[in-house]
C-alpha cells in the first residue's frame, strides 16, 4: 500500500483528538474515511469538514454487535475497508488503592475488549482487501507509572493483542501494527493535567523522551505515515523507540530508587486530589461513557 489515495480507512474514537486529526490527515492524502465513536454530533461535524465521500456512525466498541453494525455499514456504503485504526480509548485517574473499581473495569473494557471487538468485526473486510490494522497502544505499555495502573495494564494488553493477532493473520495477507504515542496535546491529556496538578508535576519529572509532548498534528502525520508503510510499530515521537528497546529500564531498581522521593511526595497528593474530585474519569469521559 504505497499510499492511501482511494483507500477506505475506518477509525474508532474519531470524534476528537488523535482520531479526528488522523482522519483529516488521511483525507488530505486522498483516503475515504469511516468515522466511528460515541459522540454523534462531533462525528458528523468532522465528516462534514472532510467533505463528500466519507461516512460516520455512532457505535460503542465495548459492544460487539454495535461495532460490527458500524463496520459493516461503513463497508457497504464505501464499498470496502482497507485499513482500520483501533484508536478508541480512555484514561482513568487515581491509584489502585483509592480509585473507583468501575473506572478500572471500564478502562480495560474500552482499551482491550474494544480493540478485540473492533478487530474481530473488521477482519472479514481486511482479509478480503489484504488490509492493515493499526492498534493504538501507548508509551505507557513500556513505562508503568504510579497513578496510571489501569491505563498501563490496558495499553500493555492492547500491544500484546496486536502482536498475537499479527501472527494469526499474516498468512491471510493482513498486516497488524501497534502505535505508541507519548503525551499528545489532546483533550484527554489536558483533562488529566487540569484535574490533577500532582500528576502533571510527576510527568514533568520523567526523563526524556518520556516527558515529551507532541502536537496532535504531528501525531496524526506519524499515524498516516505508519498506515502507508503498513508499519509494525509507530512511535510518537520517534525517540520513543529507545524506550521500547530499553523497556525494562523504567521498572528497574535504579529508576525506582531515583523516582522514590518524587513518588513519596506526589502519589499521596494525587490520591487526595482524586478524592476531592469525587470521580476517577475526566468529567468529559464520565459523561460520554455514562
Amino acid at each position: 500500500m504505497p499510499n492511501v489515495s482511494g483507500k477506505v480507512v475506518l477509525i474508532t474514537g474519531a470524534a476528537r483528538g488523535i482520531g479526528a486529526q488522523t482522519a483529516r490527515e488521511l483525507a488530505r492524502r486522498g483516503a475515504r474515511l469511516a468515522l466511528v465513536g460515541l459522540e454523534p454530533d462531533a462525528l458528523a461535524a468532522v465528516a462534514a469538514e472532510l467533505g463528500e465521500g466519507h461516512f460516520w456512525a455512532e457505535a460503542d466498541v465495548t459492544d460487539a454487535d454495535s461495532i460490527k453494525a458500524a463496520v459493516d455499514a461503513a463497508a457497504e456504503q464505501l464499498g470496502s475497508i482497507d485499513v482500520v485504526i483501533a484508536n478508541a480509548g480512555i484514561a482513568p485517574i487515581g491509584t489502585v488503592r483509592t480509585s473507583d473499581p468501575r473506572a478500572f473495569t471500564k478502562t480495560i473494557d474500552v482499551n482491550i475488549n474494544g480493540v478485540f471487538h473492533t478487530a474481530r468485526a473488521a477482519l472479514p473486510h481486511l482479509v478480503e482487501r489484504r488490509g492493515y490494522l493499526l492498534v493504538v497502544s501507548s508509551l505507557s505499555a513500556f513505562t508503568p507509572i504510579g497513578g496510571m495502573a489501569a491505563y498501563t495494564a490496558s495499553k500493555s494488553g492492547a500491544e500484546a493483542l496486536a502482536c498475537a493477532l499479527r501472527t494469526e493473520v499474516m498468512h491471510l495477507g493482513v498486516a497488524v501494527g501497534s502505535a505508541h504515542p507519548s503525551w499528545i496535546d489532546t483533550d484527554m491529556v489536558r483533562d488529566v493535567a487540569q484535574d490533577l496538578s500532582a500528576f502533571e508535576a510527576m510527568r514533568k519529572r520523567l526523563p526524556w523522551p518520556m516527558r515529551a509532548t507532541t502536537s496532535v498534528q504531528d501525531c496524526a502525520k506519524a499515524f498516516a505515515d505508519g498506515v502507508e508503510r503498513r508499519a509494525r510499530r509507530v512511535y510518537v515521537p520517534r525517540a520513543i523507540a529507545l524506550v521500547h528497546w530499553l523497556r525494562t529500564v523504567p521498572s528497574s531498581r535504579l529508576v525506582e530508587f531515583l523516582m522514590r522521593p518524587t513518588v513519596r511526595r506526589l502519589i499521596p497528593r494525587t490520591e487526595r486530589e482524586v478524592a476531592a474530585l469525587g470521580r476517577s474519569l475526566s468529567e468529559r469521559n464520565q459523561q460520554i461513557q455514562g
